[in-house]
């Protein structure tokens, strides 16, 4: 099988799917890796570089789209882009299936085998394959050095001639995986950090790595069988808000994470919350992109209100540490494509009846994940 490594085209994406490690790892399982010339520059990879493991290098990019049997991207194809690719070839990226109706139908009448890296389920076998995570991961790193950089002061307690400077507050809201490695990070650089999170049951993993947990009475919420927080209701968002009001207000930064992927996320922080911060702390809306959890932000833009909080929503955080996400998500690619790798024929032979093909959004003409297929269904 022909794997085809593409430039991404959305806006200054520097991520690649494949890195020449992988590439190499997929060569010796028995496919043939090109790739378009420059693609791996962003993330530090030259031509020489994936030469060097055996892939070709190609400049001509229809032609190469026309004969790929597997096309791993980070972003979505494009409706324009997919008219070059062949029937039955396998589209592997992040897809968000639940918000692109006509790009999903548009796969399916092209005969594009679609996978949705957004869902791999999340169970132990597949951790290796969860880009969400991996991506997420380095996403709440990369906050808490936006918001540094912001920030009018320092985060660790510093003693010295001249006075002893107190750390700053950081509050985190939203303890999953990118939560947590916020947490940590700004843990580490010396910061006193608070977390809160829907889910009572995360208060343990918060501690363990160095935060206070704010605990505010909800009433009964929980997660979901991946994990995830269960939608509140308008009243116990509102209990949040009111609950969480003083530490926003006494916090220097405060990073809110709650995506809630196939939803518009929540709004957990209100104006009223912003405008009672001080002038020059900060707050980056990890969701800001897709609806936003602060009242006020923007979608990639960095905001300042009135009173000189900044609010940034600048998003596509793992792109920012481009080389390390894009070894992440190349790993996850290689896992994926290994798990439904036939060595006999060596091809990728995709089951619908594996436990991971959930991941599968159209094959074969049609849509046949059933979850997606409903969703589409309910809205006609």
């Amino acid at each position: 099988m022909l794997i085809a490594v593409l430039k991404e085209t959305t806006g200054n994406e520097r991520r690649v799917a494949l890195t020449p490690e992988f590439a190499k790892k997929l060569i010796q399982l028995g496919a043939q890796v090109s790739v378009e010339s420059g693609a791996g520059k962003g993330a530090g990879h030259s031509d020489a570089d994936y030469q060097a493991v055996g892939a070709e290098i190609a400049s001509d990019v229809a032609a190469l789209t026309a004969s790929a049997d597997i096309i791993p991207r980070v972003h979505r194809p494009s409706a324009e882009q997919l008219r070059h690719y062949r029937q039955d070839a396998i589209s592997i990226s992040f897809l968000d299936p639940f918000n692109e109706q006509a790009l999903i139908e548009t796969m399916a009448s092209e005969g594009v085998t679609a996978v949705s890296m957004e869902m791999i389920p999340r169970t132990t076998r597949s951790q290796k394959m969860d880009a969400l995570s991996s991506q997420a991961n380095l996403a709440g790193y990369v906050m808490v050095l936006k918001a540094i950089t912001a920030l009018d002061s320092i985060l660790p307690m510093m003693m010295t001639p001249a006075g002893t400077i107190k750390p700053s507050k950081v509050f985190v809201i939203g303890a999953g995986v990118a939560g947590l490695q916020a947490i940590a990070t700004a843990k580490r650089l010396g910061a006193r950090v608070t977390a809160f999170d829907t889910r009572s049951v995360v208060a343990e993993q918060v501690q363990s790595v160095g935060a206070k947990f704010l605990h505010i009475d909800l009433g009964e919420t929980g997660q979901t069988k991946d994990g995830y927080a269960v939608q509140l209701t308008p009243e116990q968002l509102e209990k949040q808000k009111q609950g969480q009001m003083a530490e926003i207000a006494a916090s220097d930064i405060v990073i809110t994470t709650a995506q809630v992927f196939g939803r518009k996320p929540p709004v957990i922080v209100s104006a009223e919350a912003v405008n009672a911060m001080k002038s020059g702390s900060v707050i980056v809306d990890m969701a800001a992109e897709t609806g936003g959890n602060v009242e006020g932000s923007k979608p990639g833009e960095i905001v300042v209100t009135d009173g000189g909080v900044t609010i940034i929503g600048t998003g596509n955080w793992a792109n920012e540490v481009p080389r390390d996400a894009s070894q992440m998500y190349s790993a996850n690619i290689f896992n994926l494509i290994e798990e439904f790798w036939d060595t006999e024929t060596k091809r990728m032979l995709l089951d619908l009846n594996k436990d991971l093909s959930g991941c599968v959004i159209t094959q074969g003409g049609q849509v046949v994940n059933d979850v997606i297929r409903q969703h589409y269904e309910a809205k006609r």
